[in-house]
Order: structure tokens, then sequence, then C-alpha cells
């Protein structure tokens, strides 16, 4: 654009439809997507879609303990933290193309 000349406003407005295109096949995507995370070299594992939903948690009976419930729920809360850091990267990588690197809130 030439300084001083004012912007098309109807190429802005193709622009922004774009965008909004490629932001809704985006959310698509992560809709359908599943990650898991694990824990424990797989005792524990919770699965997450690619909006942040998660769909189940899964604990092999051998990490089972009465007397040790704390490695349980230490193992619960990292294989947790482990699926919304898959999740987050994925949506990084899916939302950052779609809006040109801006950042959209819980995305």
């Amino acid at each position: 654009m030439r300084p001083g000349a004012q912007p098309n406003m109807q190429q802005i407005m193709k622009q922004a439809q774009k965008m909004q295109q490629q932001v809704a096949q985006a959310q698509a995507e992560l809709a359908e997507a599943e990650l898991t995370g694990a824990a424990g070299n797989g005792l524990v594992t919770v699965v997450i879609t690619g909006l942040g939903e998660f769909k189940s948690v899964k604990i092999d009976p051998k990490v089972v303990d009465a007397d040790d419930v704390e490695t349980l729920e230490d193992l619960v809360l990292a294989a947790i933290h482990n699926a919304a850091e898959a999740q987050r990267e994925l949506a990084e990588s899916k939302m950052g193309p779609a809006t040109g690197g801006f950042s959209l809130p819980g995305f």
C-alpha cells in the first residue's frame, strides 16, 4: 500500500473471511483430534480432545495400592499435565497459521 493511501475495504473483508474459514477448519480438526497423556510408563493414561475436553482416564491395576494413594494421585496428575501439554501444542500448531500468529482466547 502506498504511503497515505486508504486500505481497500473489500480486500480487508476478503482476508477476514478467509481467516474466519481457516479458524473454523482448525477448530473442527481440533474437535476431532484425540491425544493421550501418560505417566508411570503407561500405567496411567488420560485421553483429551484437541479442544481440551477430557475423555477418559485409564489406570493399570498394578499401580493401585491402598497403602500408597499418593503415588497414584501423582501419576494421574502427571498424565493430565502430559495430555494438556500435547493439546496446547496441537492447538498452537493448528490455530497459529489460521490466525496469522494472533493469539485467540482459549486457544
